[in-house]
């Protein structure tokens, strides 16, 4: 190659690497969007596209029944969970998925896929699903112009993922291990350390209450923190845990230092809190 026809190419891949490199920055049409729910002890991310209506009509036309759909737009919808869930009643184990979906006028086939590379539904294959489950569309009281996707019902171990565009919602439950990994804790830094630490005796104490468990070691914990380092929330525990268990007067006595304390720090929320339970207690 002579030396003219060298320049030729080098200008040549010059001006198309040029080219490429100049584009124009506009508004995405589906814009990307990012969600990251804290469900239990569970991180459950959502990656996704949101796509709006424009005035067509979704359901049955721009999205077809009985095809697979990508659940959004752009790339597939991905979740990712930190930890082993459980869906449908099978376990899920930790990692990424890809979140397809094959609507229909009664109910749609959620799927869950481990091919998370494709875009949208495009090469899609059932032999990568891990998970099909049935899940039931309702109508919405109001229009949902821009597809959305978002958590709700919410308890200590689990969400309902919901997915909502035009006048059609439709979640499931995803549930998470809380109660067998928050026990083994408690064994292993309270328990069997016999820990003396006021924040972890009031941790354990509070847990035992909430969930039902063993009351009077509860109370035991909870006594050993205030007795060495009374704070108006572990106080306002121990009242609570003193009127389960019948004691009314010690109750009254703990809520009574509890608002005290409270009033000293300035700390509003426990002033009511405190004054609501004395008023029960009496």
């Amino acid at each position: 190659m002579n030396t003219k026809i060298k320049l030729l190419f080098l200008a040549l891949l010059f001006l198309s690497m040029n080219g490429i490199a100049q584009q124009i920055q506009m508004p995405q049409a589906s814009p990307s969007a990012k969600l990251i729910q804290k469900v239990g002890l569970t991180d459950v991310t959502v990656d996704f596209s949101r796509p709006s209506t424009k005035g067509r009509k979704i359901f049955g036309e721009l999205v077809p029944f009985g095809q697979v759909w990508r659940t959004g737009a752009n790339g597939a919808t991905i979740v990712s969970f930190s930890t082993e869930v459980s869906i449908a009643g099978k376990k899920v184990p930790a990692g990424s998925y890809a979140l397809y979906s094959i609507p229909g006028k009664s109910t749609w086939t959620m799927i869950l896929s481990k091919n998370t590379k494709l875009w949208g539904a495009i090469g899609y294959d059932s032999k990568d699903d891990f998970l099909r489950f049935i899940a039931t569309p309702a109508k919405t009281s109001r229009l949902y112009d821009t597809f959305e996707i978002g958590f709700s019902k919410l308890t200590d171990a689990s969400a309902n993922l919901s997915i909502k565009w035009e006048k059609t919602r439709v979640e499931f439950t995803i549930l998470t291990e809380v109660d067998s990994i928050v026990m083994d804790d408690i064994k292993k830094q309270v328990i069997d350390a016999q820990s003396t630490n006021p924040a972890l005796l009031y941790q354990a104490a509070n847990y035992y209450f909430t969930t039902n468990k063993d009351l009077a070691q509860a109370y035991n914990w909870i006594k050993q923190s205030t007795a060495a380092d009374p704070k108006y929330w572990t106080l306002h525990l121990q009242a609570k845990i003193e009127l389960s268990l019948g004691q009314k007067t010690a109750a009254l006595e703990s809520a009574t230092q509890s608002k005290k304390l409270a009033e000293e720090g300035k700390n509003q929320d426990y002033v009511g809190l405190n004054d609501r339970l004395i008023k029960s207690i009496k």
